[in-house]
């Protein structure tokens, strides 16, 4: 690399959860430094945010807007390479189409954007562009589910026949929304959020990774959606059975009505000899079940791990690597199939291990089929993309 990366950020100001754990993630291997922002839709706080940053003032932007077409304009050794979307769902799709029109690549939290319409045509984009479409489905950065993967796609346990998937948070059993906590306010707003809440908010990571690990893909539902709470205008606790493409069945259940857990993301999946199990509060640890022999527990930085596995972890066995290390794994898997491409080189099948805009869209398709599913009489709903 003769340079590091340069990225602008939209979103992500004050008060935003999201938007320091992205910067946090992207300055962890030291391949990108936030060089621009238009860190808030309110012009004065977006200016506020960038100084808090010690942004420089001739970049730190009052909007997206203003930030494209000013980066654009800027000698090639100066402007962004990219840009990171860490807004609310609603306020996806605009700057990343803008960004691609305008030659930036693009990094975005998913869900990618509100709707399926319009994750079908960011996909369209990219591939007209030419131009790269990252997706921030955090938990396909752990490296024990890479090396889960990589177990299931060399055939380890035979035909995968069942996987089941669970996401349960509390931190909405109550009304929060009504109660000044930001977060919930927007996950919870049709208008803000889309059309599903619980499902679009962890229900996507949770249908992300049964297929991430499986290598499979959903084909059928049947869902049943519920609103809890009192007055919430979306879903905020489901079930749903799943099929898929290899004729394999599964559960997957998305709750944020669990009063008690914190970010209890687990998955177990199952073939004809073993099976696996894996759970995101301890994600150093996979277990490996087999028929009539002892289960395994594989670790994290060990020498018998994966090539994809070892690629993405940092530390020594026994020094815990979590969440923010998972997060900055997929952008150092872009920023390295980024920079090869930028150097005329061809990136490894390692570098390109991050979900990009085809992942965006079957979450989007995800999210409407399994609404729709859970809005319909019929037991089986055909997943349509």
């Amino acid at each position: 690399m003769a340079e590091k990366l340069r990225m602008g950020m939209i979103g992500g100001g004050r008060n935003a959860f999201i938007g320091a754990v992205h910067r946090i993630a992207a300055n962890i291997d030291g391949l990108i430094e936030l060089s621009c922002g238009a860190l808030s839709s309110n012009p004065e706080t977006a200016k506020l945010s960038g100084r808090d940053l010690f942004l420089p003032e001739d970049r730190n932007y009052g909007s997206y807007k203003e930030m494209i077409e000013a980066e654009r304009n800027l000698p090639a050794e100066k402007r962004m390479h990219f840009v990171s979307i860490v807004t609310p769902n609603f306020a996806h799709f605009e700057p990343a189409m803008m960004a691609l029109e305008n030659g930036f690549h693009v990094v975005i939290d998913k869900p990618i954007t509100l709707t399926l319409e319009e994750a079908k045509k960011l996909e369209t984009k990219a591939k007209e562009t030419g131009l790269i479409v990252c997706l921030t489905h955090t938990y396909s950065g752990y490296p024990m589910v890479k090396q889960a993967r990589q177990m299931v796609k060399e055939g380890k346990f035979g035909k995968i026949r069942k996987v089941c998937v669970e996401y349960p948070q509390g931190w909405l059993c109550q009304p929060s929304e009504h109660e000044g906590n930001q977060q919930a306010a927007w996950r919870t707003d049709p208008n803000k959020s889309g059309i599903s809440g619980c499902m679009g908010d962890i229900g996507t990571h949770a249908a992300q990774l049964a297929e991430y690990i499986s290598s499979l893909e959903i084909t059928k539902m049947c869902a049943d959606l519920n609103r809890v709470v009192d007055g919430r205008q979306l879903d905020d606790d489901g079930n749903v059975l799943l099929k898929f493409n290899n004729g394999a069945n599964g559960i997957l259940m998305a709750s944020q009505i669990a009063a008690g857990e914190e970010n209890a993301l687990s998955i177990r999946v199952y073939g004809e000899t073993g099976g696996l199990e894996w759970h995101q509060e301890e994600p150093n640890t996979l277990i490996v079940k087999w028929h009539n022999a002892p289960s395994q527990i594989y670790r994290t930085g060990n020498g018998y791990l994966s090539s994809f596995a070892s690629h993405n972890s940092r530390t020594p066995a026994g020094h815990p690597e979590g969440y923010l290390e998972a997060f900055a794994n997929i952008y150092r898997n872009f920023a390295l199939t980024l920079n090869a491409r930028l150097n005329g080189e061809t990136p490894t099948e390692e570098m390109l291990d991050f979900p990009d805009a085809s992942d965006g869209v079957r979450g989007m398709a995800f999210i409407e089929n399994v609404v729709a599913s859970g809005q319909s009489d019929q037991k089986w709903f055909d997943f349509k993309i």
